[in-house]
């Protein structure tokens, strides 16, 4: 198997086990302020989105650091993979309670599941293409300005929809 490949299905893993951990973080440290920005706080999908992000962000680190140099296209692959998964997962719940009018639990860690999959299925096939080598910055840029949102929109979420916590009274 090659480096590449390797690297992305451990990849998926890590992110699986992190994010799925990430979900209780808040609560088993007490609703700790610092712990909340980078794991969810509330039940919204925004914060939802969370538990694919931090984690395949800091994967990111991890494969950077591994290949130091070596992967010239690994950045702007897994840049592209973190936005597609992230964005993945408001994408496939608003399609599915569309149909159904309500969430189901099983229905949305099967999304959770599939998003960070695909998030790396997509950046390993990138990755070996090198397509988007030449828009390595926007995509770091625009992973960036998603993660200073994630920060200012825990406490500070705006009216909307993909903000509202469905278990808040």
């Amino acid at each position: 198997m090659n480096r590449i490949k390797c690297l992305m299905i451990i990849g998926t893993i890590f992110v699986l086990i992190t994010g799925t951990l990430a979900h209780f973080v808040y609560g088993w440290t007490g609703k700790n302020q610092i712990a909340g920005l980078f794991t969810p706080v509330n039940e919204s999908i925004w914060e939802h989105m969370k538990l694919l992000f931090f984690p395949m962000l800091l994967y990111t680190f991890y494969a950077i650091i591994k290949f130091d140099g070596e992967g010239s296209c690994l950045i702007s692959s897994i840049c592209f993979g973190i936005l597609i998964g992230t964005f993945l997962i408001p994408a496939l719940y608003y399609a599915y309670t569309s149909v159904l009018g309500k969430g189901v639990l099983i229905v949305d860690i099967g999304i959770f599941v599939l998003s960070v999959i695909i998030a790396f299925f997509i950046a390993y096939k990138f990755t070996l293409s090198c397509r988007l080598q030449p828009y390595t910055l926007i995509l770091a840029a625009l992973v960036y300005i998603l993660f200073v949102c994630f920060l200012i929109f825990t406490y500070n979420p705006p009216d909307l929809a993909v903000f509202a916590d469905p278990t808040a009274d």
